[in-house]
């Protein structure tokens, strides 16, 4: 949830015409000649990747990002309209203007919704659904949905409460433990202690109230790791400087704060933090050893300004040598990534989300769905495949069906909750997709919708018969982007099971 998290994708594009496959295609052409496509590469370019008048339509560039953008630029603005210069400013009225009109003379008046040719099956396919016992009165507000892969129960978390829940292997509530602040993540280290990240402060404001801790196997805290973090949203655990010790890295969202930050762990067991790179909006990490040296190193999703993926390689020398993989326009809502050899070439490729939509343009985009980008070697990257996601929030990749190949299981909560309920959750059954072959999958959109607004989602073996399961965590209110749209789904069921049934 991140730029979720600026208002909670918490828990967490922009846009083209939509496919089922391959690249996505692209709109409106720019007028680079135009004097608004110059004076915006130099003064939003040195920040972000450009963005194309034809991602968002005139409404939205006009009464909502332009107006935000002018005000990082120093610009006085009154009522999202009238621009006013004064001495800090960075760019002159008239320069600003002739960007106001570059985006105002080449967006399009309307922008399409995430649409695929391929449509989606209304099916559960190989899964069944489970739901505890939850008191009816209460509203699910659900920041953590988390299988133990070790004791195959499962814990939770909620924006309400603060609290860390425990739950069995039959979905009855084993304890309940407080927390400083909501946990989003949780990452286990073994069957007696699990790394808890908690994200402090959930609105979009950089107060450092946040905090990573470990906790014992019923839930209760046993250590600090680090405290007072900028809206922290994610934690992973490695021995970067090989000396014995675990560290850390921490994904700090934050608003216009945050970055990734190593939390070194010292002889005497306290941390040094340090920063590997302080810019916000830093999301998810995955360690590995990527350049086959024998140390760890790191690969970063950014997401909410300077979109994209960062591969950290580690120098041996306690820092980190950084380079950008991916990068994407700042309006795409990047909100998760994973790593899998989809095409079974031996190398890795990227399974990439863009659908966060809590910000400034807060509409639907044809450019938000599921990504895959084939690693050629070397760590390059080709897009390869995209089916359009509204609002699409996390992608897992798994061999759900055992047979020898990567599936994927996506939740949106940004979803088209009025017209496209059925894409908040959807089930990419892999058909044989291999190497030199076209990417395919059949997307089944198991019809579960009306249990609940899935914000989060982990996969293992639950009930521990050989086959991957699926939690997913109900955010049921709030952040609704539709107008004339009431909510029909469960507000009090925390999580439900989607038990694999293949085995």
């Amino acid at each position: 949830m991140h730029r979720l998290l600026t208002a909670s994708s918490i828990l967490l594009c922009v846009f083209l015409n939509s496919c089922s496959s391959g690249t996505k295609k692209e709109g409106l052409a720019d007028d680079l000649s135009h004097p608004g496509a110059q004076l915006s590469a130099r003064h939003c370019g040195s920040c972000h990747l450009a963005v194309s008048p034809a991602l968002l339509d005139k409404e939205t560039w006009k009464k909502r990002v332009l107006p935000a953008m002018a005000r990082q630029l120093g610009l006085e603005v009154w009522q999202n309209s009238a621009y006013y210069q004064n001495e800090k400013s960075a760019i002159s009225y008239a320069d600003w203007m002739m960007i106001v009109a570059y985006y105002d003379s080449l967006a399009p008046a309307h922008l399409a919704t995430a649409k695929s040719d391929v449509p989606l099956k209304s099916d559960f396919s190989i899964f069944k659904l489970r739901k505890p016992q939850a008191p009816s009165d209460r509203i699910a507000t659900t920041t953590l949905a988390a299988i133990d892969p070790i004791t195959l129960s499962i814990y939770t978390s909620d924006s309400e409460t603060g609290n860390l829940y425990h739950w069995n292997n039959d979905l009855k509530l084993i304890s309940s433990n407080p927390l400083p602040s909501p946990a989003v993540n949780m990452d286990f280290i073994n069957k007696q202690q699990a790394l808890v990240t908690c994200i402090g402060e959930m609105k979009a404001l950089d107060i450092p109230s946040g905090n990573v801790m470990l906790v014992d196997e019923s839930g209760k805290s046993t250590s600090t790791i680090a405290s007072n973090l900028i809206r922290p949203i994610q934690t992973v655990a490695a021995d970067f400087d090989k000396d014995g010790l675990t560290d850390y890295v921490t994904s700090s969202f934050g608003h216009n704060k945050g970055g990734l930050f190593l939390m070194k762990q010292k002889a005497d067991k306290s941390f040094k933090t340090l920063p590997i790179r302080e810019v916000a909006g830093a999301t998810q990490s995955i360690t590995g050893d990527f350049n086959a040296d024998g140390w760890m190193d790191i690969m970063t999703l950014f997401a909410h300004g300077d979109e994209g993926i960062w591969l950290f390689t580690n120098n041996k020398k306690g820092g980190f040598d950084q380079k950008n993989i991916l990068r994407f326009p700042p309006v795409y809502g990047s909100s998760s990534f994973q790593m899998a050899d989809v095409n079974k070439d031996g190398n890795p490729d990227i399974i990439y989300t863009a659908g966060d939509n809590s910000d400034y343009s807060r509409i639907l985009k044809p450019y938000h769905g599921i990504y895959i980008f084939t690693n050629s070697g070397n760590m390059s990257f080709k897009q390869s495949y995209f089916y359009p996601v509204n609002g699409a929030t996390k992608v897992i990749a798994a061999d759900f069906d055992l047979d020898g190949d990567i599936d994927l299981a996506s939740i949106a909560f940004f979803a088209d909750l009025k017209n496209n309920p059925a894409e908040g959750f959807i089930y990419f059954e892999n058909k044989n997709s291999s190497q030199n072959k076209t990417l395919s999958f059949t997307p089944h959109a198991a019809p579960v919708n009306q249990n609940g607004r899935w914000i989060c989602m982990d996969v293992n073996d639950v009930d521990g018969d050989g086959d991957i399961d699926i939690v997913l965590g109900n955010y049921s209110k709030g952040f609704l982007n539709e107008d004339h749209f009431t909510p029909n789904w469960n507000t009090a069921t925390p999580f439900v099971i989607l038990e694999n049934t293949i085995k």
